[in-house]
């Protein structure tokens, strides 16, 4: 297959070349003299002064140097003695400078002084001149000769790498390509030097049932035969290149084979029956473990293993996984099992590898028609406490909206699976607006208030209710159904404005500008839109003012009649559905100026009132704080006088009104003179007050604790005492004030006479309706009356009272009679009441 060029054909080229140059010269000649025979007008062209040659050396030519390469003519040796000149690359210029001379320029022979590497530099193109020998002035125009360098086989073919490393699935196909080896060789192209043959220098380990070979001319490396990862799970294979030069060069690269394990041994189950027991109702996470066996590598495609329950799923109540780790399949419950359905189940089981199973045979590569195993599971399901099952699980129930208290929806029914005697108990579990409940037995729903479908519980018109059935069992079990109610609507929500439609504004200017009116309705079709809008002519001049543009259905459009005045005004309007169901709405419109033509300017009104919105909090807490003060301050000066008995004197500027709880204009101070002339001072000593009440002294008794006559002398007082007047009958408007230090002192049957005038009139012995002179008083009014009578005006004689009155007043006046009876005329000293 390699071809061969014969060494001494350069040189007999290089031999022949002046014969061939001056041959070719001289037909030229001729030719173009024969040509121009007959037209004398045309011009002859000059013979060629140059000799048009190629110059080849010998690649890595060992010499001797310098060595003859070829030889150089001109035409105007002739006529002048001449120079030969050469220049360029090989010459004076990069590469190889000084590789080419002319040593005798007189006759233009050029020689070489040293070998040339073609593969470095495959040519040179050197320029030849000729010029006067005498002048140095070039005579005549250059010359171009083209030095070829003839290839030598001095490089032989290389290999990338040294060195390979390939991986080979143990199932691959014999025949098929396994690697692609390449070699280079440096040599001519198109060359013997260059034309690269492979070969297998040798295979380790060397197996009869499978090898390798190697293309010769493409290099491709094959598979013979059939890869046995457990007998050989690695190759080392040498596969040399050579060329065919003369002589021929070879290398040498080594490719280590890595066989990857593939699934040539089919899966084997441990066991090949499984019997297993399971609890009904509940699903379970890993009832079973199946192991499994198999001889390829862990952890690869050829070992993991992938199950399946391929007999007695049907109803998906099991689930089979494999365990990473371990390569167990794991089987579990995901649907529940019903021990009265089904007692008893019988699951087959397949396994196989997730990578395909393969087998040789004749060094060929097949695929078994069996490549899993498969085993039986039993189980067996026990039996338990079911819960109650409802029948159907979900129902819908329609009812109209608004059904009142006592409507009946509809019923739950549920059974125990396990019996049919067993006891079932209902009870509500979901009813978030508390609508309805359920009999406990039965299961009946009933309203116990009434249903709204626009209640926020309510979607769609659904409203769920969720019930409970509870068992008898050990344990007690509980059942869930629901109760879809839906609620078919009527006309009972009358349209409303939307709230964005509630508070409009308008500029002033604004002209014909229309104001978007919408209303929305609660209810559904055909109880809501299209609405109908109407201006409530009612009230006031609405129409003078505003007018009602075109109708949307769910919108409106309002319009002022005329330009209003800047302000707030109240647009009434009547807005029905579609079933004429309407109520008045109220639409606040705000006619602004706007200094832009579009926008409200915020007056300064509004701006004030965020500035007192913002300090209103803080002047609020501080008058709490205020009036905390001053009710403490309060508390503390009262606290004070009743311990210490201070007096105010009852016409220094406290600011309070005196209270006697009479309706009158009658100065209060007649009657207080008039029981200071006329009312005699009782002889009642504070000791015999305080023994009788169990105080030590008359100032640390509480008013409260006093009897009625202890009280009326604590309200007269005597000389020289101040006393604290706190009435025993209020009005809302009472206050307690402190009375002067001053009562004038009269006889002492005058003042019990009086005191028992009092008496008469309080208890009502003396009836002054039947006296012409003494018109009814009014008590606990407020304002002036200007016929009332002081209650200075009241006297009665002691002769004109019945002798059993004060027996008569029950055993509250008893404390009274006993004081007054006891110490009304001891002696004339005054006596001390505080």
């Amino acid at each position: 297959m390699c071809s061969r060029v014969h060494p001494a054909l350069p040189l007999l080229l290089a031999l022949l070349m002046p014969v061939s140059t001056v041959n070719s010269t001289r037909q030229e000649n001729d030719d173009l003299t024969n040509q121009t025979k007959g037209d004398s007008r045309l011009l002859q062209r000059p013979k060629r002064s140059w000799v048009i040659t190629t110059l080849e050396l010998e690649e890595e030519d060992p010499g001797p140097f310098p060595k003859f390469v070829g030889e150089l003519f001109n035409n105007m040796s002739a006529n002048m003695e001449i120079i030969y000149l050469i220049r360029g690359p090989g010459v004076d210029e990069y590469p190889e400078i000084g590789l080419f001379s002319i040593e005798d320029n007189v006759n233009g022979k050029i020689y070489v002084h040293r070998s040339v590497d073609r593969e470095k530099t495959p040519s040179f193109k050197v320029y030849c001149d000729v010029a006067h020998r005498l002048t140095g002035h070039i005579v005549d125009r250059s010359l171009i000769i083209n030095i070829r360098i003839n290839d030598v086989n001095d490089h032989a073919p290389e290999f990338p790498e040294k060195e390979f490393n390939i991986s080979v699935k143990e199932d691959h196909a014999a025949g098929q390509p396994v690697f692609q080896m390449l070699a280079l060789d440096l040599d001519q192209e198109n060359t013997p030097n260059s034309q690269v043959l492979y070969f297998l220098v040798s295979q380790t380990p060397v197996l009869r049932e499978s090898g390798f070979r190697i293309d010769r001319v493409s290099g491709e490396i094959r598979l013979s035969g059939c890869l046995d990862y457990e007998t050989a799970p690695r190759f080392t294979l040498v596969i040399g290149a050579r060329d065919c030069g003369n002589p021929p060069l070879s290398s040498t690269a080594t490719v280590h084979v890595h066989v990857q394990d593939s699934n040539n041994h089919m899966p084997r189950f441990t066991q090949d029956h499984y019997n297993i027991q399971i609890a009904e109702g509940r699903a379970s996470q890993g009832v079973l473990r199946l192991g499994v066996q198999d001889g390829d590598s862990p952890s690869t495609a050829a070992w993991r293993m992938k199950f399946d329950i391929t007999n007695g799923n049907e109803e998906g109540h099991f689930d089979i996984s494999t365990d990473p780790e371990t390569n167990e399949g794991i089987l579990s419950v995901i649907k529940p099992l019903d021990h009265e359905t089904q007692p008893a189940w019988s699951l087959v089981v397949a396994v196989e590898n997730e990578e395909p199973l393969f087998s040789c045979e004749g060094g060929q590569l097949q695929r078994p028609p069996q490549a899993s195993a498969s085993a039986i599971v039993s189980v067996r399901v026990t039996n338990a406490n079911d819960p109650p099952t409802f029948h159907p699980g979900t129902f819908i129930v329609s009812e109209v909206d608004g059904a009142g208290p006592g409507t009946r929806l509809g019923m739950f029914n549920a059974t125990d699976p396990d019996r049919t005697s067993g006891q079932i108990r209902y009870k509500l579990a979901y009813d978030p607006a508390n609508w309805v409940s359920i009999d406990e037995r039965s299961g009946v729903v009933i309203t116990v208030k009434p249903v709204d479908r626009e209640s926020p519980h309510v979607n769609d018109s659904i409203y769920v209710i969720i019930a409970h059935a509870v068992d008898d069992g050990v344990p007690p079990q509980t059942g869930t159904g629901t109760m879809l109610l839906f609620l078919s609507d009527v006309n009972d929500n009358a349209p409303v404005l939307r709230p964005s439609s509630q508070h409009l504004e308008v500029c002033q200017s604004a002209g014909d500008k229309a104001l978007l009116i919408e209303a929305e309705d609660s209810d559904l079709e055909p109880y809501s839109d299209p609405f109908t809008f109407k201006l409530d002519s009612t009230r006031g001049h609405t129409g003078d003012m505003w007018r009602l543009g075109e109708n949307r259905g769910y919108s409106v459009e309002l319009l002022m009649q005329r330009s209003l005045p800047l302000g707030d005004y109240s647009v009434p309007l009547l807005i029905g559905d579609k079933q004429g169901l309407s109520q008045k709405q109220t639409v606040h419109v705000r006619v602004c100026s706007c200094p832009d033509g579009f926008t409200c300017a915020e007056p300064l009104v509004a701006r004030a009132g965020v500035l007192q919105g913002a300090l209103a909090p803080l002047g609020v807490a501080f008058m709490a704080l205020a009036a905390a003060l001053l009710l403490l301050l309060r508390c503390r000066l009262v606290s004070r006088a009743e311990r210490q008995g201070h007096l105010v004197p009852w016409n220094e500027g406290i600011q309070t009104l005196i209270t006697w709880n009479e309706e009158s204009r009658a100065d209060p101070l007649q009657g207080r003179s008039y029981l200071r002339d006329h009312m005699p001072a009782p002889s009642i000593s504070p000791a015999e007050v305080g023994a009788k009440l169990g105080a030590k002294d008359v100032n640390e008794m509480p008013l409260s604790l006093l009897s009625a006559s202890d009280q009326l002398h604590l309200v007269l007082g005597t000389p020289g005492h101040g006393v604290f007047f706190e009435p025993t009958v209020r009005n809302k408007y009472s206050t307690p004030v402190f009375l002067d230090t001053t009562v004038t002192r009269g006889p002492l049957e005058m003042r019990a006479g009086v005191m028992m005038e009092v008496l008469s009139q309080l208890c009502g012995a003396h009836d002054p309706e039947g006296s012409p002179g003494y018109p009814p008083h009014i008590y606990a009014e407020e304002g002036e009356c200007e016929q009332a009578d002081s209650l200075s005006s009241l006297t009665c004689s002691e002769h004109d009272l019945p002798s059993d009155l004060l027996a008569s007043l029950g055993p509250k006046a008893a404390p009274l009679e006993e004081i007054y009876s006891e110490s009304a005329f001891r002696s004339p000293q005054n006596a001390y009441f505080g």
